[in-house]
């Protein structure tokens, strides 16, 4: 007898990343803190492995009269000056297509409802092969298949095997959904050249001349770029989309505000004809209204404040941390490349991702937790989550997992 619907996924969900953070808790629990070393954290830590949670941001937050906290927004699609200072903050006036925004709870809200509202159940989602697990999760719950794309061709984007993949789904039905995650690409940290961008969209114009296309940008860690303001340069080649092509970019407050429980993010939809926009936003706006039906007042309020009153500090405390965090990569690279630990292409961001076959991930997984070295499994590779190790904890790390790799 089923409680459930039919076609859902029953199999319980073992969320892989929290199973390993309570190990990493557990051992240092049990063995001290500076025996362990943590490499699962996907947040921004300090020096003295605490969780940044920016000044700026968080007295802004505390600021704010309690009712401003306590009430509803004044949309379920979101705040209007919310809206608009995500647009400008976002864009830049690096974009003249037509533009909504819709709040959504977290960048996850924005990438749910592309997947939720764009597919039918048994279509198929386009994904990287190496990605963040809950895309194909997301998929999963849709009763939607996915198809994985190469990242990698050497070290640049494999747009063959992106092409050949949109190529095969073509076959199968009348739209494409695609998910690219960049830049500061989780977890392996690479970003698409502009070139790349370029090639992308001419390919998914083509595509676009016998099929629909969707294309969801994942920005999550956009605003720790090491390139800042000039990482969002790109967003002009979006404007080289044709008619039958929609953009939705996938924005969350969690990484840029370092507010990861507020959940507050927004989906911005770019196209180049309006009426594109109003049939995603009218279908985006009743699933919204469906699913979550308000977005944290909150967090939306302060956000605003931020950008209109504390814009200088928020950029002086985020610089200080973007600088920290390519120390921190600088130095595992530099390490690592002169023991020969393999790793993927890396640019930026929060993860260096090491790379092999799954057979030997899961063994050498399991040595390095014997030897109270934490970090995550996904496909293809080991990731390392340097946004949380101190320069302390990383100084050594790569010749150490060298070491043990070799033991294998």
């Amino acid at each position: 007898m089923n409680f459930v619907k039919d076609s859902v996924n029953q199999e319980p969900i073992v969320d892989t990343v929290f199973v390993i953070v309570d190990a990493a808790k557990k051992a240092k629990e049990k063995f001290g803190e500076d025996a362990v070393v943590d490499a699962t954290i996907g947040s921004l830590y300090d020096e003295e492995g605490r969780l940044v949670a920016l000044p700026s941001v968080f007295e802004s937050l505390k600021n704010l009269d309690n009712r401003v906290l306590a009430k509803y927004a004044a949309s379920f699609t979101g705040n209007p000056d919310f809206k608009d200072h995500v647009k400008k903050w976002v864009l830049q006036d690096h974009s003249s297509l037509y533009t909504d925004v819709i709040a959504t709870p977290g960048g996850t809200g924005a990438v749910g409802m592309v997947v939720n509202e764009c597919l039918d159940p048994g279509q198929t989602l386009i994904i990287p092969e190496i990605a963040w697990g809950s895309y194909a999760l997301m998929a999963q719950m849709n009763n939607v298949d996915v198809a994985r794309y190469h990242l990698f061709d050497g070290d640049r984007f494999d747009l063959d095997s992106f092409k050949k993949t949109c190529e095969e789904v073509m076959k199968k039905q009348d739209r494409l959904v695609i998910i690219i995650n960049d830049p500061c690409h989780n977890p392996t940290g690479y970003s698409l050249s502009r070139k790349e961008w370029s090639d992308v969209i001419e390919f998914l114009n083509v595509c676009s001349q016998t099929h629909s296309v969707v294309l969801l940008n994942d920005i999550a860690y956009i605003d720790y770029s090491y390139r800042q303001e000039k990482a969002k340069e790109y967003f002009e080649v979006f404007d080289q989309i044709s008619d039958n092509v929609v953009v939705v970019i996938a924005f969350s407050l969690s990484k840029s505000m370092t507010s990861y429980g507020l959940r507050c993010g927004a989906a911005l939809l770019l196209a180049k004809k309006e009426e594109a926009i109003d049939q995603v936003k009218t279908v985006f706006e009743k699933d919204a209204r469906a699913t979550w039906s308000n977005i944290n007042n909150g967090a939306m309020a302060m956000f605003v404040d931020v950008m209109d009153h504390r814009l200088e500090d928020y950029e002086k405390e985020k610089a200080y941390y973007v600088d920290l965090l390519k120390k921190r990569s600088d130095l595992f690279l530099k390490e690592a490349n002169e023991v020969g630990l393999a790793h993927y292409p890396y640019k930026e961001g929060f993860f260096v991702t090491l790379s092999m076959d799954n057979d030997l991930r899961d063994r050498f997984h399991q040595a390095l937790m014997d030897e109270h070295i934490y970090t995550v499994k996904v496909n293809q590779g080991i990731r390392v989550a340097i946004c949380s190790l101190s320069l302390e904890k990383t100084k050594g790390l790569a010749k150490r997992m060298k070491e043990i790799l070799n033991t294998i």
